[in-house]
């Protein structure tokens, strides 16, 4: 099945062709009669999309609407609203209340299929897993109480009511409008930094005089770029061109308006795009520092095993192409459990911080160093020959020692390392796994150890 569909209406015909046409498209139907079944059923089985007839016995669908955007199961959840009302003006309320579209019944089987797949694939690029699993883990961010304004981009070869519209979208809200020419879009959807001080957050575009799949090519061109492929495109098309629109849809627009909607309603339904781009924005960002905080080590802000593991291998499999030597080191702090008991973990804590930050001073920028355990530390030196590992191995010694870490009851500690050395020489045909050479690195630290700590050694094996 391609999604579970909630169908929301008090007439059993209607609910019988809209199963049949949804069952025929693969999705699972869910039915309701009125609007106590539809929040219910709505809280309990969190349909992926919902089709709510604003006409309902025991409430009115617009009541409805403002519940299910009130209630954190179904807030976010994707809503077509379905109306007898050809004017307008009847489906403002619809859309202040929260709507994704309202359409008119009878609705085109192609429009009505195309909105429902473009609402759904929308839904599940922000739909992140992860970004869902933050608020279980006690890690969800406050709700926004303050967003900032964004930018509306209108094509400049839109009709002449665009003038009326930006006055109506510029009067109900704090977006900047700016008007831009075709080639200004497609620059900006070709550029990696943009043309605009930021990327505008909706586009709202057509088609060119004598050109009526202008529009569909520019918005392939928005949808297809990385600067461009997360800002909401609202195609404003002729009215009752439902082949179009379907087409438009499909191709990932948005939002798809007739060229006679008015200011208000346009206006409404940005905002309804603005508020769907914000929540993915933000959804992503959660994302990207979640997988960012799972490489890093929250003390020290070195990167964490999971992330240096596979650095290494990457960095053997350049020097393997590059017939170029490698080193890889474990770094250890010399009797670090005498500092915890002696002074505490938070004294620990700081020592750990510093010669983080010695050890970072002193290597360079396309060096490798992670923290892989509680004291133990991992290096990798690219492009490095044995003569230059031990070098620098020596050096970080001496960065550790040279200066004492003063805690903040004013004592200070002299604190050292030792280190074992594991060098991948292609010129020796040594041609050994990263796990068997971190494995050297270690048992070469541990001759350190028993040789009175301080000290570099280096496996022999491994060089």
């Amino acid at each position: 099945m391609n999604g579970r569909i909630l169908i929301v209406d008090d007439v059993a015909t209607n609910r019988i062709l809209y199963r049949a046409r949804l069952a025929a498209a693969l999705y699972e139907p869910l039915l309701a009669v009125d609007g106590a079944s539809c929040l219910s059923l709505a809280a309990e089985e969190k349909p992926d999309l919902i089709l709510l007839d604003l006409t309902l016995p025991d409430m009115m669908g617009i009541e409805v609407l403002k519940r299910l955007r009130s209630l954190p199961q179904t807030q976010d959840i994707p809503i077509i609203a379905l109306t007898s009302a050809t004017d307008a003006e009847a489906r403002l309320p619809a859309f202040s209340a929260g709507a994704d579209d309202v359409l008119v019944k009878p609705a085109s089987d192609a429009v009505l299929l195309a909105r429902v797949r473009n609402l759904l694939r929308s839904r599940g690029d922000a739909d992140l897993s992860a970004a869902q699993q933050m608020p279980a883990m006690g890690f969800a961010e406050p709700k926004t109480t303050f967003e900032r304004g964004g930018t509306i981009a209108m094509l400049a070869s839109l009709p002449d009511a665009n003038l009326d519209w930006r006055r109506e979208l510029q009067g109900q809200s704090r977006d900047k409008v700016v008007i831009v020419s075709r080639s200004q879009a497609l620059a900006e959807a070709g550029s990696s930094e943009g043309s605009f001080a930021d990327v505008p957050d909706v586009f709202i575009i057509g088609n060119g005089k004598g050109d009526t799949l202008g529009g569909l090519r520019l918005l392939s061109e928005l949808k297809s770029h990385p600067s461009t492929r997360h800002s909401a495109v609202c195609v404003v098309g002729q009215s009752g061109d439902d082949e179009t629109a379907a087409m438009a849809f499909d191709l990932g627009a948005d939002d798809v308006v007739n060229s006679a909607i008015s200011g208000h309603e346009l206006s409404l339904r940005v905002r309804s795009l603005m508020r769907r781009k914000r929540r993915g924005d933000r959804q992503r960002a959660s994302v990207h520092d979640s997988l960012r905080l799972a490489m890093i080590d929250p003390l020290t802000g070195l990167h964490n095993r999971r992330y240096a593991m596979p650095r290494l291998a990457a960095i053997a499999a350049q020097s393997h192409a590059e017939s170029t030597d490698f080193a890889v080191m474990v770094v250890d702090l010399d009797k670090f459990k005498a500092v915890n008991d002696h002074f505490g973990h938070a004294a620990g804590d700081q020592v750990l911080v510093e010669v983080a930050n010695r050890l970072t001073n002193a290597l360079r920028i396309t060096d490798l160093l992670a923290r892989i355990g509680g004291e133990e530390f991992l290096v990798v030196l690219p492009n490095t020959a044995m003569a230059q590992a031990r070098q620098v191995a020596e050096r970080l010694c001496e960065a550790v020692q040279e200066m004492p870490v003063r805690l903040p009851s004013g004592q200070a500690l002299t604190i050292t390392v030792s280190i074992g050395v594991a060098v991948s020489s292609r010129a020796s045909g040594i041609d050994q796994h990263v796990e068997s050479l971190v494995e050297q690195a270690d048992l070469a630290l541990l001759d350190s150890k028993s040789s009175g700590r301080n000290q570099v050694t280096f496996r022999l094996t491994a060089a």
